[in-house]
């Protein structure tokens, strides 16, 4: 996918080498060692749950439980150290350096944080928006005292999800790992891969031996993991909602259909690649959300979401390092399981793939706006977000509007999103505007990865459009495959990638202290520093 800008600004470019790139018959088929572990997990998960489905799920509950209790400190420290380095190193001067040996950007501003918004913030920031706020309004989180249910309750309920949604979450996304990647692929020509991130430690020998292909098969199984989840997740939730809306059949047929529909959606998105098909889907569904954040801000109780955003936010600032730090024996492990290990360790699952995925589309940005794009605007927007939808669930619970005590006591959190839209300004028409964006961010991400996880198998920016489609196709096979066996064997999966965050943790581990290192080498050799 050449852009002519991107070839004239690479052509006038003063900064080293660009990446090499194998040639085509090679490209097409990308690393056989991830090739082959990545597909032999996604036949072996699907072959052993149609074997034993209690086998599975119970193997990886325990192995979830484990891994929460024994690692969910480590993967807070990481989190927390990721984000206050990469707030640090932008406010150096080595910040000034631009990725990707560009003087200009590829792509407009509003375009470049439509796809940083889509891609990262995704079908969760949907499925759990509306959800999330009301469960810890009617379940007060540890680390807070007050009154569950009552007014009282309502700031710190805004402030456990931005906890888990916030600046600690996206930093890791795309900061740290996005430099290293972007000095070691632009600058170096060394593979745009995982086990690039790991080249300072283990040496030369990683980038073309066997481990550096186990190394990123282990990033593209915890990606893959990560994402069927909310490809399947998604398709009960618009069977869910068309059934409550418009009396379609809720059942495994419908569930296929959306499946289908959204696999085409996302897998033609990903051939066309970062400037047509997945730059047109994330500024759609930017404006989409606009659109229903204003008539909700509008027309819905306007004082009270300024009043709860704001009241929220000081809940959150006071309480960041209490809630960010939460263990095991401040808290029920079952809680630390259900909520933030779990979400901590879903980012850190994403991170490798996601951090491929924004260095190579900040191409001819600073490594400051970069930071500030990911670090900042995002998790800031990701609050109001969850202020407006949430807290409008939570508003209509107070106020006796709406009960959805039981269905967050199961975690039916498909039901109370449905049953939030619903109760919000234009009721039937925005609870259908809310799966059509809850649809659109899960392609987002579904288009998006499909291009990080072909990028991985290829080791350069530019992976063969069939390859990219084979990956969106595989996800959502699996997504059906599994959901014909039940919602528990997707929800099996989506916990595994808990699992596969134990051995992607220690990839990105070495970047708290080779992201500064790449800036500053980035800085000196554009001559911004000496």
């Amino acid at each position: 996918m050449p852009n002519p800008a991107a070839s004239t600004a690479d052509s006038t470019s003063a900064h080293t080498s660009r990446p090499t790139k194998p040639a085509k018959g090679v490209r097409s088929l990308g690393d056989p060692v991830v090739l082959t572990l990545s597909i032999g997990f996604i036949v072996a998960f699907v072959l052993l749950s149609f074997y034993d489905l209690d086998m599975v799920a119970n193997g990886v509950s325990a192995g979830f439980a484990w891994t929460a209790i024994t690692l969910g400190s480590y993967f807070q420290f990481l989190l927390l150290a990721t984000f206050f380095i990469a707030i640090g190193l932008a406010v150096t001067p080595a910040a000034k350096a631009k990725i990707g040996n560009l003087d200009t950007p590829q792509m407009s501003t509003f375009k470049w944080l439509s796809i940083i918004l889509c891609t990262l913030l995704a079908g969760g920031g949907v499925f759990f928006a509306a959800g999330e706020p009301a469960f810890h309004f009617l379940t007060t989180p540890p680390v807070l005292d007050s009154e569950p249910g009552t007014p009282n309750a309502v700031a710190g309920a805004l402030a456990q999800s931005f906890t888990h949604w916030g600046f600690l979450a996206w930093a890791v996304l795309g900061t740290l790992a996005s430099i290293v990647l972007a000095h070691s692929h632009y600058v170096k020509g060394q593979p745009l891969q995982p086990r690039t991130l790991l080249y300072p430690v283990l040496g030369k020998r990683l980038l073309s031996g066997p481990l550096g292909g186990v190394i990123d098969a282990l990033c593209v199984i915890s990606m893959v993991a990560g994402t069927v989840g909310p490809i399947g997740f998604l398709s009960t939730q618009v069977s869910f909602g068309l059934h409550e809306l418009f009396g379609a059949p809720d059942g495994y047929a419908t569930q296929v259909a959306v499946l289908v529909a959204l696999g085409l959606i996302y897998v033609i998105s990903a051939m066309t690649g970062i400037h047509r098909g997945i730059q047109f889907l994330s500024r759609f569904n930017v404006f989409l959300a606009l659109a229903i954040g204003a008539v909700i801000l509008l027309f819905g109780p306007t004082l009270y979401f300024f009043n709860s955003y704001l009241s929220g936010v000081g809940s959150y600032i006071t309480n960041f390092f209490s809630m960010a730090t939460v263990t095991a024996e401040t808290a029920s492990p079952a809680w630390m399981q259900g909520w933030t290990v779990f979400f901590f360790a879903w980012f850190i699952g994403y991170a490798p793939l996601m951090a491929i995925f924004v260095a190579r589309i900040s191409r001819g940005r600073s490594i400051r706006e970069m930071i500030i794009a990911v670090a900042v605007i995002a998790p800031i927007a990701t609050t109001v977000w969850f202020t407006l939808l949430g807290g409008s669930g939570v508003f209509y619970q107070l106020t006796g509007v709406i009960d959805m005590t039981e269905a967050l006591s199961n975690y039916q959190f498909d039901v109370a999103t449905l049953t939030v839209a619903q109760a919000l300004p234009g009721g039937t028409w925005m609870a259908l505007a809310i799966l059509v964006l809850t649809t659109i961010f899960v392609a987002t991400t579904g288009d998006s990865m499909s291009y990080s996880i072909a990028v991985v198998g290829a080791g350069h920016d530019e992976p063969s459009p069939k390859v990219r489609a084979f990956w969106g196709i595989a996800m959502a096979l699996m997504a059906g495959i599994l959901l014909e066996m039940g919602a528990g064997q997707i929800n099996a999966l989506q916990q595994f990638i808990v699992l596969t965050a134990v051995p992607v943790s220690f990839i990105l581990l070495p970047t708290l202290w080779n992201g500064p290192k790449s800036a500053y080498a980035m800085a000196r050799e554009q001559g911004i520093i000496d």
